[in-house]
C-alpha cells in the first residue's frame, strides 16, 4: 500500500474512533433524557435533582464530544474530503444554535448550586428534545458523509 493511501486509511480509522466516541456520549444522553421523561410529572425531590444533575453533566459531555470529536476534527483540516467539509460548513450554524440552547439549559438546571425550582423542567425538556432530534439529524448527515467509502 502506498504511503498516501496508508495515511488516508489511518485518518479514516481516527475519524471512525472519534465518531464512535460521539455516538457513545449521544447514547448516554438519550438514555438519561428518557429516564427523566419517564419521571413526569416533575415533583422536586432528591432523586429527580440527582438525575437532572447527572443529565446536565452528560449533556455537556456530549456537546463537548460533538465539538471535539467531529467539528474540530473537520475545522483543523484533518478531514480532507471537500464534500464532508462543505456539508459541515453548511450545517454548523444549526449545530451552533443548538449548542447555545444546550448551554442555557445546563446553566438553568445544573443542580450543583440550585435545583429547587424545576417548575419549567417539563417545558424545557420538551424543547430540548426537539433541538436534540434536529441536532442528531444534522450530525448524522456529517457522519454519513464521513463514513461513505471513497470511490477508487
Amino acid at each position: 500500500m502506498a504511503t498516501t493511501q496508508r495515511a488516508a486509511v489511518d485518518r479514516r480509522a481516527g475519524s471512525h474512533d472519534k465518531l464512535q466516541t460521539l455516538l457513545e456520549t449521544r447514547t448516554e444522553t438519550l438514555t438519561i433524557f428518557s429516564q427523566l421523561a419517564g419521571m413526569r410529572p416533575y415533583n422536586t425531590n432528591r432523586e429527580l435533582q440527582l438525575l437532572v444533575q447527572e443529565f446536565c453533566e452528560v449533556l455537556v459531555d456530549y456537546t463537548a464530544s460533538a465539538h471535539f470529536q467531529l467539528y474540530r476534527y473537520i475545522e483543523e483540516g484533518v478531514e480532507r474530503r471537500t464534500d464532508v467539509r462543505d456539508l459541515a460548513e453548511k450545517i454548523y450554524p444549526n449545530i451552533a444554535a443548538s449548542t447555545r440552547f444546550i448551554l442555557d439549559f445546563n446553566e438553568k438546571y445544573d443542580c450543583e448550586d440550585h435545583c429547587d425550582n424545576l417548575s419549567e423542567l417539563d417545558r424545557d425538556l420538551s424543547k430540548l428534545g426537539e433541538i436534540l432530534a434536529d441536532r442528531f439529524t444534522f450530525e448524522d448527515q456529517i457522519i454519513a458523509a464521513m463514513t461513505t467509502p471513497i470511490n477508487t
